[in-house]
Formats: structure tokens, sequence, C-alpha cells
């Protein structure tokens, strides 16, 4: 009925990055206003809700609380049941909000932002077998970094996704960290220093390459490991489709790869429309339902938990 974000980019700009701190704050400073705005355009109260649904894991931990603290008063005030929603989950689910009963089951989730890359098995009644995460940096976290290094600002998708488009995705050869081992494990860190350590080379001999070679070489390897294990683990699985999630799932490079690549084995690939690639609320409140119908209920003693298990 409304899905309002607020966006905190300008606040971590001049730092190249998320400061959990000034997360925290800014969180403090929006939430109410945020609850209220969200009511007022769904045209709804808090004695129409049946239900208060919360990201409490995993996630930084100064921003967590402040959701937490807040749904667990608002439950407690309005005597409503709590559901404690795990983050991956709320991406998983987003591209349900827009297909629905088009999305088929059991299908493999390719997860992709600035903090997780995983590949999921996802069954009927949203039921998970997670086939493997990043042993290091997360996919966009990467981007963010290499973005950073180059000097072209935060946050370091959509920059070097543009770039890209202008450059030549064979200029150099970076490598493919664990492209070919016999798991769904990802590994990113590599590139990433690959990256500084040709920039460096190049600078001290002269050679000319633009940035835009750069950025088009940096993303074809990134893309290149995650679309060869995500046919991988269809294959493997026999699954119908493929969904892509996360911030990440935003590059129109990967986008166009997966979809490619999926298509020479006749295998579907789904993805949630921009605004509910990033972080949302509306699919933390769409696998909420899902859990609600399910019977979920968490107690007013639900912690906010930064790490632990994926699900």
């Amino acid at each position: 009925l409304s899905n309002i974000v607020a966006s905190q980019v300008e606040t971590h700009q001049e730092y190249g990055g998320v400061v959990p701190e000034l997360a925290s704050r800014k969180h403090i400073e929006a939430i109410n206003y945020i609850v209220s705005r969200s009511l007022a355009e769904a045209g709804v109260t808090f004695k129409d809700l049946e239900a208060i649904a919360v990201t409490n894991r995993p996630g930084l931990i100064g921003a967590l609380l402040v959701g937490v603290a807040a749904a667990k008063s608002l439950a407690y005030c309005h005597n409503l049941p709590l559901l404690g929603i795990n983050h991956i989950e709320g991406h998983i689910y987003a591209p349900f909000l827009a297909l629905l009963d088009a999305l088929p089951f059991p299908h493999i989730c390719l997860t992709v932002s600035g903090g997780h890359t995983l590949l999921v098995e996802v069954h009927e009644g949203w039921q998970y077998k997670v086939l493997g995460s990043t042993q290091d940096d997360a996919a966009g976290e990467v981007y963010d970094k290499v973005a950073k290094y180059l000097g072209l600002g935060f946050p370091g998708g959509k920059v070097i996704d543009d770039l890209a488009q202008k450059g030549n995705p064979s200029a150099v050869k970076f490598p493919r960290p664990m492209r070919n081992t016999d798991d769904y494990q990802f590994s990113f860190s590599g590139i990433k220093t690959s990256v500084r350590y040709f920039v460096e080379k190049a600078r001290r001999a002269g050679l000319l390459i633009t940035i835009e070679d750069i950025a088009a070489s940096f993303q074809a390897a990134v893309v290149d490991v995650l679309v060869y294990k995500s046919l991988r683990a269809v294959k493997a699985t026999g699954a119908a489709a493929i969904t892509l999630t996360g911030g990440v799932a935003a590059n129109s490079h990967l986008r166009a790869s997966l979809k490619l690549a999926a298509a020479e084995i006749g295998a579907e690939v789904y993805y949630p429309p921009m605004n509910l690639c990033t972080d949302n609320g509306a699919m933390i409140a769409g696998i909420a339902y899902q859990k609600y119908q399910q019977g979920l209920r968490d107690g007013l003693s639900l912690n906010a938990t930064p790490k632990g298990s994926i699900f």
C-alpha cells in the first residue's frame, strides 16, 4: 500500500562508504517520519494493521537496533503481533512482489548486494537451501571499493556500470576467482586487488588505458563468475528459473548476461523492478505476510542480530 525509502547516499558519499554511526543516527532521525508518512500514503491507521514486521538480521547493529526498538514499541503500544524478518529473505521475495503466481518453484535465487552474495535454492512455502555464498567481499562491496580507489565516488555500482558501457570488457584480463571450483562459493577480494595492481603497474609503465576500459574489464570479471555459477546451479538442481535480487540486480550488464546465458539452457530469468532491487520496506512486508500466514510470531524479547546464520 506504500513503500517509502529514506536514502542515506548523500550522507555517506564523502566518506566513500557507509559510516555505521552516521547510519544509526540518520535512522533515528527518519524512522518516526517514515512510519507516519507510510501510514498516510497507505490510507490506514494502526487500528487497521494485523501485525508489525521489522528487519532484525543481518546488518549493521546500530541501524538494526533502531528499527527493532521502534517495531517493539509499536507492537507493544498497539497490542499487535511482532515478526522479525531476515533481510536476505526480503531480497529473495522481492521478485514475487511483481510476478506473484508467475514465479515458478523451485528456482535458483542469486542475491547480490553491498553486503551479501549468495546462491539459494528456493522451494514453495519459502523454504531455502543455501548453495553457496561469498568467502570474503560481497560483489557490491567490491564495486564500491574499486570505485573509491579509482576516484569515482560512492556508491560504485551505477557509476562503474555506466562507464563500462563505453569501455572494452576484453581490454584487461582480470582473474575470475573460484569460477571453476567444484562448489557454489564466491570470492571477489582478489579481483579488487588485481584492479589496484594493474592500475599501479600501468601508471609506472605509462600504459595508455582508459578508465572506461578498466571499468568494463572489472565488471566483466565479476559478472562472468556470477553468471557461470548461477547457471551451474540451475543445471545441477533442475530448477526452472533464476531470480536476480539485491542492489547489484540493477546492474545492466549482469541482467543482460544472465538472461542471455539462461536462454541457452532454456531457463527463465526474473528480477524485480529497479525500486525493489535496493533495500526497501515492501520486500520485508511481503515476506512477513507469508511468514504471518505460516504462524510466525516473535515476542517483545526479539533481538537485533548483526551476523549469525543466513537463515
